[in-house]
């Protein structure tokens, strides 16, 4: 009995960590729907309710996290040798900080929400581009001003001038985001001739 209790959870821990792996070629979006046929309807539900495209959606996962599910900023070290502590709370695919994951849970009403998990991490995003719209008037389609108040805050937009480090950040997330989207209509194009193709 407990020899297939042991089997059991090394099935499901298989099972689990092959859902949630780091897809093959992150910077191809119709790679990474073939992979991962659900991810596109997640995107897809996103778009439709927040209004945020799917392309920039993936444009900020891949600067963030690279679609890694267990992502988290590097530990600062002491005397550059000794392990401290992370310089944030970010993790998951979004990198949401604790403080603002807690917020989107409250306004939404999605409180099983987890930053481990992709479809809840593409509806933060659309949800804070969402209100980026409406706090700082940045349409959902500015891949680079939305990278800038997702990177910096809503607070703290009006600084980025000054950090030549984010603005650097927010160009390779805008140039990404026309790749994905090319990338996509390109994946559209195909779908009606391969009835295997998920969109």
């Amino acid at each position: 009995m407990e020899f297939l209790k042991n089997k059991l959870i090394i099935l499901v821990f298989f099972l689990f960590s092959g859902c949630s792996s780091i897809p093959v070629n992150t910077a191809d979006s119709c790679s990474i729907f073939n992979e991962r046929y659900l991810w596109y309807k997640h995107t897809k539900k996103v778009e439709k309710k927040w209004g945020t495209p799917i392309y920039i959606q993936l444009a900020i996962i891949k600067m963030e996290s690279d679609f890694d599910w267990l992502a988290k900023p590097a530990r600062q070290k002491i005397f550059k040798v000794i392990p401290y502590k992370r310089p944030s709370s970010s993790f998951g695919y979004s990198q949401a900080v604790k403080g603002t994951w807690e917020q989107y849970k409250k306004e939404t009403g999605n409180k099983l929400a987890t930053r481990a998990r992709f479809k809840d991490s593409v509806d933060f995003i659309g949800w804070y581009t969402n209100k980026t719209e409406s706090i700082l008037k940045i349409s959902k389609k500015d891949a680079f001003k939305q990278y800038l108040a997702y990177h910096e805050g809503w607070g703290n937009y009006k600084y980025y001038k000054k950090n030549k480090k984010v603005i650097k950040l927010a160009n390779k997330v805008k140039k990404q985001s026309k790749v994905y989207k090319n990338q996509l209509l390109n994946c559209r194009n195909k779908l009606n001739k391969n009835k295997y193709i998920i969109f």
